[in-house]
């Protein structure tokens, strides 16, 4: 079975989480600080770390202060995170569509949506493929809105030579299993603003104050601590710390491999007519964590059953995030972002991982190949 996307051990990582569980600190020990640093060298911003890119959402709308009736524009093609957690403050979510091309979040439209309510926009950077970074931050810039980045898929990726994580108000990032390195499960905040980021940062250690110049009441001795603000418990495990640090070193082979997987299917699928591959920036240079094709003839629920029958385990990425009944219930419907739901009607994930071998890349095209009538 060859599935659309895995983690990559070897015996470097299991040596650095061995390290510690003999250790003294299983969690808020030394392996935090250091897997920040070096998520620092990649991203080019200060970070923490967090259990999930689930958890780092949440905490990025905390930092921005979001409240009921406040408004975030998102794309509607990402994982429902992007959303959902908006949405437990209370904010109403407002879809802007898609680029065509890139599946990215297309700035004209995210700008139609902008009102007085508006607070946020959530670009979502589709595949690995950086969003249009620069015209979302004029007009963040233009209107007083915060710019937030869910980068979930893109960690390692630049945008016109600047790593991402470096350009947003806020960027998020995921390290589950399929994703572009991994802690098992866990994810991360970055921030050129410090004070965005510390806002954020005291929201996922449960709102935890412990320097002595920023205490409101007396002391009782060093074991003094209070709560200024109520938070949650978003601690990664010095445990999967140490996992996430052996497997960022390696973050550019890891990219690598995917950019010669990408090159592979570009070159071996290029000549099928009912199939649009994937499109690229000249601005991006993506670290690519997906291989979205679109099956133009209208076969693509067919062709996806085809692959799976074959025992290659394609994806769909993604169902909209208002077909789901929890926003259908609230007066959402069908129709309102045309170029995503034509998108998702005919995306399919590709396998591109770096455990892929040779010989798992040649029967995909082969398969793909001879399922639509070319030798």
């Amino acid at each position: 079975m060859i599935t659309y996307g895995r983690q990559t051990i070897d015996k470097s990582d299991l040596r650095a989480i061995k390290s510690v569980i003999y250790s003294d600190w299983l969690t808020m020990g030394p392996k935090i600080e250091e897997f920040e640093s070096e998520i620092y060298k990649v991203c080019g911003a200060e970070n923490f770390v967090v259990t999930s890119g689930t958890a780092a959402l949440h905490c990025a709308y905390a930092a921005i202060d979001l409240k009921p009736g406040d408004e975030v524009i998102t794309p509607p093609l990402t994982f429902i995170a992007t959303q959902s957690t908006a949405m437990h403050f209370g904010a109403k979510i407002r879809f802007a569509d898609i680029d065509t091309k890139t599946g990215n979040i297309d700035p004209k439209s995210a700008e139609l949506l902008i009102n007085e309510k508006t607070k946020a926009i959530t670009v979502v950077d589709f595949a690995g493929h950086p969003a249009d970074l620069d015209a979302f931050r004029k007009i963040c810039d233009e209107y007083g809105l915060f710019l937030i980045e869910d980068a979930a898929h893109s960690i390692g990726s630049t945008h016109k030579n600047r790593p991402v994580g470096s350009i947003a108000d806020l960027t998020t990032f995921s390290f589950f299993p399929t994703k572009n390195f991994t802690t098992g499960e866990g994810g991360a905040v970055s921030s050129k603003n410090s004070d965005l980021l510390d806002i954020a940062r005291k929201f996922g250690r449960q709102g935890l104050v412990r320097d002595p110049k920023k205490f409101k009441n007396d002391t009782d001795g060093r074991w003094h601590q209070e709560v200024h603000k109520i938070g949650l418990n978003y601690r990664l495990p010095d445990i999967l710390c140490a996992l996430g640090i052996s497997q960022i070193k390696r973050i550019q082979i890891f990219k690598n491999i995917r950019s010669e997987i990408y090159s592979f299917y570009n070159d071996s699928l290029k000549d099928i007519a009912e199939i649009q591959l994937p499109f690229r920036e000249n601005y991006a240079n993506p670290m690519w964590h997906l291989y979205p094709i679109r099956i133009k003839d209208g076969s693509r629920n067919k062709f996806y059953e085809y692959l799976w029958n074959q025992d290659i385990r394609v994806q769909v990425n993604y169902v909209p995030a208002y077909f789901h009944p929890v926003f259908q219930e609230n007066g959402y419907k069908k129709g309102l972002c045309p170029i995503s739901e034509e998108f998702y009607s005919q995306e399919i994930s590709l396998p591109i991982h770096p455990s892929l071998r040779k010989k798992d890349l040649n029967k995909i095209v082969k398969v793909i190949k001879q399922y639509f009538g070319y030798k």
